[in-house]
Protein backbone atom coordinates (compact mmCIF):
# COMPACT_ATOMS: atom_id res chain seq x y z
CA UNK A 1 0.00 0.00 0.00
CA UNK A 2 2.80 2.41 0.98
CA UNK A 3 4.44 1.26 -2.18
CA UNK A 4 2.27 2.40 -4.36
CA UNK A 5 1.46 5.60 -2.87
CA UNK A 6 5.35 6.01 -3.51
CA UNK A 7 5.22 5.61 -6.77
CA UNK A 8 2.76 7.54 -7.40
CA UNK A 9 4.33 10.65 -6.12
CA UNK A 10 7.53 9.89 -7.86
CA UNK A 11 5.68 10.03 -11.31
CA UNK A 12 3.88 12.91 -10.27
CA UNK A 13 6.91 14.93 -9.20
CA UNK A 14 8.58 13.88 -12.66
CA UNK A 15 5.61 15.14 -14.48
CA UNK A 16 6.62 18.57 -12.30
CA UNK A 17 9.92 18.19 -13.37
CA UNK A 18 9.20 17.96 -17.44
CA UNK A 19 6.56 20.75 -16.60
CA UNK A 20 9.01 23.09 -15.95
CA UNK A 21 11.50 22.18 -18.29
CA UNK A 22 8.91 22.60 -21.06
CA UNK A 23 8.22 25.67 -19.50
CA UNK A 24 11.64 26.84 -19.61
CA UNK A 25 12.00 26.63 -22.95
CA UNK A 26 9.30 29.00 -23.48
CA UNK A 27 10.91 32.36 -24.97
CA UNK A 28 9.71 35.20 -22.56
CA UNK A 29 11.78 38.04 -23.76
CA UNK A 30 14.31 37.41 -21.06
CA UNK A 31 17.16 35.44 -21.61
CA UNK A 32 17.60 32.10 -20.59
CA UNK A 33 19.96 29.61 -21.46
CA UNK A 34 17.25 27.05 -21.34
CA UNK A 35 15.75 28.20 -24.77
CA UNK A 36 19.17 26.50 -26.32
CA UNK A 37 18.35 23.15 -24.55
CA UNK A 38 16.93 21.65 -27.69
CA UNK A 39 19.28 22.90 -30.34
CA UNK A 40 21.47 20.55 -32.01
CA UNK A 41 24.22 21.77 -33.50
CA UNK A 42 26.23 19.17 -36.10
CA UNK A 43 29.71 19.35 -34.77
CA UNK A 44 31.97 17.13 -36.78
CA UNK A 45 28.90 15.12 -38.02
CA UNK A 46 27.37 14.45 -34.44
CA UNK A 47 24.19 16.30 -33.26
CA UNK A 48 25.55 17.98 -30.25
CA UNK A 49 23.61 20.13 -27.33
CA UNK A 50 25.05 23.86 -27.39
CA UNK A 51 25.54 23.37 -23.53
CA UNK A 52 28.34 20.95 -24.61
CA UNK A 53 29.80 22.91 -26.80
CA UNK A 54 29.96 26.52 -25.44
CA UNK A 55 29.65 28.82 -21.89
CA UNK A 56 26.19 29.82 -22.32
CA UNK A 57 25.42 33.35 -20.40
CA UNK A 58 23.13 35.76 -19.61
CA UNK A 59 25.04 39.17 -20.27
CA UNK A 60 21.92 41.45 -20.01
CA UNK A 61 18.32 40.73 -19.36
CA UNK A 62 16.98 40.33 -22.90
CA UNK A 63 21.32 39.33 -24.13
CA UNK A 64 22.59 35.85 -23.96
CA UNK A 65 26.35 35.11 -25.05
CA UNK A 66 27.38 32.12 -25.93
CA UNK A 67 31.09 31.68 -25.74
CA UNK A 68 32.51 28.27 -27.97
CA UNK A 69 35.60 26.51 -26.34
CA UNK A 70 36.63 25.80 -29.86
CA UNK A 71 36.40 28.85 -32.25
CA UNK A 72 35.72 26.48 -35.26
CA UNK A 73 32.67 25.58 -34.45
CA UNK A 74 31.32 29.35 -34.06
CA UNK A 75 29.42 28.94 -37.70
CA UNK A 76 28.10 25.79 -36.77
CA UNK A 77 26.59 26.94 -33.46
CA UNK A 78 25.25 29.82 -35.41
CA UNK A 79 23.71 27.75 -38.36
CA UNK A 80 22.08 25.49 -35.60
CA UNK A 81 20.34 29.19 -33.74
CA UNK A 82 19.65 30.60 -37.53
CA UNK A 83 17.72 26.61 -38.36
CA UNK A 84 15.81 26.60 -34.92
CA UNK A 85 12.05 27.90 -34.20
CA UNK A 86 13.74 31.01 -32.00
CA UNK A 87 13.43 33.02 -34.78
CA UNK A 88 16.44 34.72 -33.77
CA UNK A 89 19.58 36.28 -35.87
CA UNK A 90 22.69 35.65 -33.60
CA UNK A 91 25.57 37.79 -34.10
CA UNK A 92 29.05 36.86 -34.41
CA UNK A 93 31.80 38.97 -34.07
CA UNK A 94 34.97 36.36 -33.98
CA UNK A 95 35.02 35.74 -30.07
CA UNK A 96 31.56 35.32 -29.20
CA UNK A 97 27.48 34.84 -30.60
CA UNK A 98 25.17 37.22 -28.84
CA UNK A 99 21.21 36.78 -29.22
CA UNK A 100 19.18 39.71 -28.58
CA UNK A 101 15.89 38.85 -27.52
CA UNK A 102 13.52 41.51 -28.72
CA UNK A 103 10.48 42.67 -26.69
CA UNK A 104 7.54 40.34 -27.47
CA UNK A 105 4.38 42.22 -28.72
CA UNK A 106 0.91 42.00 -26.85
CA UNK A 107 -0.38 39.48 -29.72
CA UNK A 108 3.13 37.42 -28.91
CA UNK A 109 2.69 37.81 -25.06
CA UNK A 110 -0.88 36.85 -25.40
CA UNK A 111 0.42 33.56 -27.51
CA UNK A 112 2.85 32.59 -25.32
CA UNK A 113 0.49 32.32 -22.55
CA UNK A 114 -1.70 30.05 -24.40
CA UNK A 115 1.22 27.92 -24.80
CA UNK A 116 1.99 27.80 -21.38
CA UNK A 117 -2.07 26.88 -20.61
CA UNK A 118 -1.46 24.08 -22.88
CA UNK A 119 1.48 22.94 -21.65
CA UNK A 120 0.01 22.96 -18.14
CA UNK A 121 -3.54 21.09 -19.40
CA UNK A 122 -0.80 18.35 -20.58
CA UNK A 123 0.81 17.97 -17.07
CA UNK A 124 -2.60 17.96 -15.49
CA UNK A 125 -3.72 14.96 -18.03
CA UNK A 126 -0.38 13.22 -17.21
CA UNK A 127 -1.20 13.73 -13.61
CA UNK A 128 -4.78 12.42 -13.55
CA UNK A 129 -3.50 9.33 -16.16
CA UNK A 130 -0.95 8.42 -13.14
CA UNK A 131 -4.20 8.66 -11.00
CA UNK A 132 -6.38 6.48 -12.83
CA UNK A 133 -3.28 3.83 -12.65
CA UNK A 134 -3.06 3.38 -9.10
CA UNK A 135 -6.45 3.38 -8.33
CA UNK A 136 -6.55 0.10 -10.72
CA UNK A 137 -3.78 -0.96 -9.13
CA UNK A 138 -4.97 -0.46 -6.06
CA UNK A 139 -8.75 -2.29 -7.04
CA UNK A 140 -6.94 -5.18 -8.77
CA UNK A 141 -5.07 -5.34 -5.11
CA UNK A 142 -8.66 -5.29 -3.45
CA UNK A 143 -10.00 -8.32 -6.13
CA UNK A 144 -6.55 -10.42 -5.72
CA UNK A 145 -7.46 -9.72 -1.50
CA UNK A 146 -4.16 -7.87 -1.25
CA UNK A 147 -6.00 -5.90 0.84
CA UNK A 148 -9.20 -5.04 2.64
CA UNK A 149 -12.29 -2.87 0.87
CA UNK A 150 -11.42 -0.01 3.95
CA UNK A 151 -7.40 -0.26 2.87
CA UNK A 152 -8.60 0.63 -0.73
CA UNK A 153 -11.28 3.26 0.48
CA UNK A 154 -8.11 4.70 1.99
CA UNK A 155 -5.39 4.58 -0.49
CA UNK A 156 -8.06 5.78 -3.09
CA UNK A 157 -8.10 8.90 -0.65
CA UNK A 158 -4.92 9.38 -0.29
CA UNK A 159 -4.22 8.77 -4.25
CA UNK A 160 -6.69 11.98 -4.62
CA UNK A 161 -5.13 13.99 -2.03
CA UNK A 162 -1.99 13.43 -3.75
CA UNK A 163 -3.39 14.42 -7.72
CA UNK A 164 -4.88 17.65 -5.96
CA UNK A 165 -2.26 19.14 -4.76
CA UNK A 166 0.17 18.33 -7.76
CA UNK A 167 -2.69 19.66 -10.16
CA UNK A 168 -2.58 22.85 -7.41
CA UNK A 169 1.24 22.64 -8.27
CA UNK A 170 0.94 22.53 -11.91
CA UNK A 171 -1.49 25.56 -11.59
CA UNK A 172 1.12 27.68 -9.52
CA UNK A 173 3.72 27.19 -11.53
CA UNK A 174 2.06 28.01 -14.59
CA UNK A 175 0.83 30.68 -13.38
CA UNK A 176 4.11 32.03 -12.08
CA UNK A 177 5.44 31.29 -15.94
CA UNK A 178 2.45 33.70 -17.03
CA UNK A 179 2.66 36.56 -15.15
CA UNK A 180 6.85 36.43 -16.17
CA UNK A 181 5.45 36.56 -19.72
CA UNK A 182 3.16 39.25 -18.94
CA UNK A 183 5.58 41.85 -17.10
CA UNK A 184 8.00 41.90 -19.66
Amino acid sequence: MENLLKVVEDKMKKTLNVLQNDLGTIRAGRANPALLEKIQVDYYGTPTPIQQMAAVSVAEARILVIQPWDKSSMGAIEKAIQKSDLGINPTNDGQVIRITFPQPTEERRKELCKQVKSIAEDAKIAIRAVRRDANDKAKAQKKASEISEDDLKVLEKDIQALTDDNIKEVDKIAAAKEKEILEI
